[in-house]
């Protein structure tokens, strides 16, 4: 193999080449490497940083949606216990009223009785009244007075 001059000049114009490239273009490349990594390397932290905050959120998404549970069985309750006491108030009233109207009618029924009762001793002494006139009238016949009384029984 023979060194030749076109050889040592290939060979200086590569070490040329090689040296400007490490001192012109190298450094701005390693520099966009360097800035591409940063971004990389940010953009994982940022989105450790949203997986986290992804859980606290969940986390506070369940305790949100426990505690409406929570709330919703105590309105629910609440809303139970009111309508039962609905309930027992109107059973009360349904009584009372039951009661009153109970109550009423035994009164009415008893004036009623105690007319009726009325008018029979008024009738009874109307009867009687006529009884005694007619026996009045006739003359003391025992037999006589049975059969007046007897249809004064029957008028009653």
């Amino acid at each position: 193999m023979d060194i030749n001059a076109t050889l040592l000049v290939q060979i200086v114009v590569f070490m040329l080449v090689i040296m400007g490239t490490m001192k012109w273009i190298w450094p701005p490349i390693m520099q966009a490497m360097k800035e591409r990594q940063a971004q990389i390397a940010d953009g994982l932290a940022a989105a450790e940083r949203g997986v986290h905050e992804q859980e606290l959120a969940e986390g506070r998404a369940k305790e949100v949606i426990k505690s409406a549970k929570a709330e919703a069985a105590k309105i629910l309750a609440q809303a139970q216990n009111q309508g039962n006491e609905l309930i027992d108030e109107a059973k009360e009233t349904a009584i009372s009223e039951r009661n009153r109207i109970v109550e009423s009618g035994h009164i009415e029924v008893e004036q009623e009785l105690n007319q009726a009762k009325q008018s029979l001793r008024e009738e009874l002494a109307t009867v009687a009244l006529a009884g005694a006139e007619r026996i009045l009238e006739r003359e003391v016949d025992a037999k006589v007075h049975k059969d007046v009384l007897d249809e004064l029984a029957s008028q009653i």
